[in-house]
């Protein structure tokens, strides 16, 4: 027989921090959720499967579409951010791009905070230029720049904080004048996770997550998420998912919802780490500015609950780029983030997207800038590797 409940409906029976209540009941009682690895499921009757396309019941039809465990994932998700409904997807810039995609259209506008990650931004310059948007990137901390860029745009795309340099912004503010202007607003809360920021609660419309990094914490998958309102939701649904076909699989949802069972410890964690070494950062001469919210007088601040082990620190100009990072041993040099190994990436790398590094620098990345990625090992190990690293390659 089919599942009765509805493979739409979110329910309010638990907590909205509870990582562990599952959002349905799991088969036999069973502590972890079981994994649907199923491509289809059928149906009874004639009768039964009509309803269900025609609309008049729910019920699981195809995994492309909804899987019990992909589903359980989008609504926990959702649960923990506030949102009323989600959509995942194999990564996160298949959710950000089916996101846009669902809410832009040719000769629309769309305003960006000036640092975004490198794949959203090529996304919103290459592709959706040649769809015929329009972007315009604004300094998030001047309001009156964004207030003048709001009018007649269709979006606001955050970051708090934003990619590779931390630049917090007042999310508060900026999706009040966004709302005020008719804007939706969409934030990547990949960075904060719904437990030290939900977004949601202070006026963003949509909220996008990379579940890879801490949500799913094992560097073991690859996936993305967004929650927000039914409607948004269900525009996404009805204009791009099924097109798109970027679906999550049902092994890797299954891999998030294990993962998301230990966020609160893992972020803890992280956080402590983070914070020790940003702080020893900034006292050594090798270090010209770490870059880190936690030193930030700023609004953006007031949203944040926590902070994550992500951020970044510019080498002095007697600090060679190349021979600290291959002088470390513990640390390794990789993308991504979230997971439990520390990871450096050095801008002068990453940022080699024609006139990118240009733009960057002008607003204030530099060469010597490293993005940091704190893991889960002994901080004390990290520090001493971070320090015979630094004393290898002075000039």
């Amino acid at each position: 027989m089919n599942q009765s409940f509805s493979p739409r409906d979110l329910g309010a029976h638990a907590a909205a921090d509870d990582l562990f209540t599952p959002v349905h009941p799991a088969a036999f009682n069973a502590v972890s959720p079981p994994i649907f690895q199923t491509s289809l499921f059928t149906y009874d009757s004639y009768e039964a499967m009509e309803d269900v396309f025609a609309g008049r019941t729910r019920n699981f039809i195809y995994s492309r579409g909804d899987n019990p465990t992909v589903r359980e994932f989008e609504l926990l998700v959702a649960r923990l951010e506030g949102a009323e409904d989600g959509r995942a997807f194999s990564s996160g810039t298949a959710a950000i791009t089916s996101t846009i995609l669902s809410l832009v259209e040719a000769g629309d506008r769309v305003v960006a905070v000036r640092h975004l990650y490198n794949d959203v931004y090529r996304l919103l310059v290459k592709l959706l230029g040649r769809l015929g948007v329009t972007v315009d990137f604004v300094d998030p901390s001047d309001h009156d720049e964004v207030r003048k860029a709001l009018p007649g745009a269709k979006l606001l795309y955050l970051e708090n904080p934003s990619s590779f340099i931390f630049e917090l912004q007042d999310i508060v503010a900026l999706s009040a004048m966004a709302k005020e202007a008719g804007v939706t607003t969409i934030i990547d809360n990949s960075w904060a996770t719904p437990l030290f920021q939900k977004p949601v609660q202070h006026g963003v419309d949509i909220v996008v997550h990379a579940a890879s990094k801490y949500l799913g914490g094992h560097s073991d998958t690859v996936a993305g998420v967004v929650v927000g309102s039914k409607e948004a939701i269900a525009k996404i649904n009805s204009t791009s998912y099924p097109y798109v076909g970027a679906k999550l699989a049902p092994f890797e949802a299954w891999l998030l919802l294990r993962g998301m069972r230990t966020l609160r410890v893992r972020l803890k964690e992280h956080e402590r780490s983070g914070l020790l070494l940003a702080d020893r950062l900034k006292q050594h001469p090798g270090i010209a500015r770490v870059r880190h919210p936690a030193f930030q007088d700023h609004p953006g601040r007031a949203t944040l609950t926590g902070y994550a082990g992500l951020f970044a620190f510019d080498l002095t100009p007697d600090i060679d780029v190349a021979r600290f990072v291959n002088a470390l041993r513990e640390i390794r040099l990789g993308v991504s983030w979230g997971g439990p190994e520390t990871l450096v990436v050095p801008a002068k790398v990453a940022l080699q997207i024609p006139d990118r590094m240009t733009t960057f620098i002008r607003f204030g990345v530099s060469e010597q800038t490293i993005r940091f990625a704190v893991g889960l090992e002994e901080p004390e190990l990290l520090w001493n590797d971070l320090q015979q690293a630094l004393h290898a390659a002075k000039r």
